[in-house]
């Protein structure tokens, strides 16, 4: 008969760095939740649900690189550990969920197991807690390093003027606004405003 244990194990080997996959299958064994592996979602990388009456949900979205997916992975079940802490009042990023977050993550970061690159950038991103990785820009930046979409590039690398399909859309890059390029729709000339390390697919036209 195949244990809770060996599913957890079955489901998480293709998602979780083999060094990892006891630590996080621990949580789920301490933490019973209604776990999801996502299609790809442009404005999250993963989500926690609370639920009054039955097991509460996590959902992370299944492209994600081996990494990005054990930091958000992990990301979630503090918010699921906090909740059942502090309750329905508790805030979503305050402090309580920070130090949960800091809490799950030193087992991680203090481990050998992690690239070099990784190691560094997580262990500062702990030193001032961000919302998500996609807000700590130069986390996300390590992490983009091991995607599996090798073909598409960050925003940010393109020059000036470069075209680029982004969710079926075509777009001309424009001027930096802090955090994000306004770029223009080829098609209409509307204006958008794309985060900087957004994986587009440059496309280049033959002279």
């Amino acid at each position: 008969m195949v244990t809770k244990k060996e599913q957890f194990k079955n489901i998480l080997a293709k998602y979780i760095p083999e060094e990892f996959l006891e630590y996080t299958i621990q949580l789920f064994i301490k933490h019973p939740v209604k776990f999801k592996i996502s299609k790809p979602r442009r404005t999250k990388l993963g989500d926690f649900r609370a639920n009054k009456e039955g097991l509460h949900q996590i959902t992370v979205n299944g492209d994600l690189n081996r990494y990005s997916f054990l930091i958000t992975t992990i990301h979630e079940f503090a918010h699921l550990i906090t909740f059942d802490s502090f309750g329905w009042k508790v805030k979503p990023h305050g402090n309580e969920w920070q130090m949960t977050y800091r809490k799950l993550m030193t087992p991680i970061v203090d481990s050998t197991h992690l690239p070099s690159d990784v190691s560094i950038a997580l262990r500062n991103s702990l030193i001032n807690v961000k919302a998500s990785s996609c807000t700590d820009k130069n986390l996300q930046r390590v992490l983009m390093n091991y995607n599996k979409t090798s073909h598409l590039i960050a925003l940010e690398n393109l020059d000036k003027n470069a075209i680029f399909t982004l969710s079926n859309k075509v777009f001309k890059k424009g001027v930096l606004r802090r955090s994000r390029f306004e770029c223009s729709e080829v098609k209409t000339n509307k204006k958008y405003l794309i985060n900087c390390l957004a994986m587009v697919n440059e496309i280049n036209y033959e002279k």
